[in-house]
């Protein structure tokens, strides 16, 4: 009954990591000629660190991290 369980256990990080790098490959594979032309690169590094920011001043506003 339990033959192979623990070679199933096993494979589920392998499979994690697969699946994790197929989204971020098919996320950012179309983002790659975009980021040829410097324009484009500024816009999208500055739209990244942005929401970045916003989203760290966002959690630390909910969670009372610190006094805005």
């Amino acid at each position: 009954m339990f033959d192979g369980f623990w070679d199933n256990v096993f494979r589920y990080p392998r499979y994690l990591i697969t699946i994790v790098l197929g989204l971020f490959l098919n996320t950012f594979a179309p983002l790659v000629p975009l980021l040829k032309r410097p324009v484009t690169l500024i816009a999208l590094l500055g739209l990244f660190v942005s929401s970045l920011v916003f989203l760290t001043f966002t959690l630390r506003a909910m969670l009372g991290l610190s006094a805005i």
